[in-house]
């Protein structure tokens, strides 16, 4: 699968962002899709996925802040990022779950990652 990220920028903080990941080679709907993060000097750590049957996840970091949604029609995953905080700050990265119809997520099975995005909230 192949994945382009975009969406990403400056914000001050408390602004908003909406990330969005197009998704193409497999049939999206069937999979798992995740939203991962890596700030300078630190290791990539996950923010939030979403199954192919619409269950969400997030890390507790982002939990009431940020929205993960998918759109099939579309091939895309979005990220809705609200009061974003200067902690907030780093590369953004979508993947996908190499299988199908997974029950729940496992973070090892995101086999496929996008370019990512930089996300950049100023104090």
């Amino acid at each position: 699968v192949q994945l382009q990220a975009s969406g990403g920028g400056l914000v001050q903080t408390g602004g908003s962002l909406r990330l969005s990941c197009v998704a193409s080679g497999r049939t999206f709907s069937s999979y798992a899709m995740g939203w991962f993060r890596q700030a300078p000097g630190k290791e990539r750590e996950f923010v939030a996925a979403i199954t192919w049957s619409g269950g969400t996840y997030y890390a507790d970091s982002v939990k009431g802040r940020f929205t993960i949604s998918r759109d099939n029609a579309e091939n895309t995953v979005y990220l809705q990022m609200n009061s974003l905080k200067p902690e907030d700050t780093a590369v953004y990265y979508c993947a996908a779950d190499s299988g199908s119809r997974r029950y729940g997520i496992n973070l090892r099975d995101f086999l496929s990652w996008g370019q990512g995005t930089q996300v950049t909230v100023s104090s």
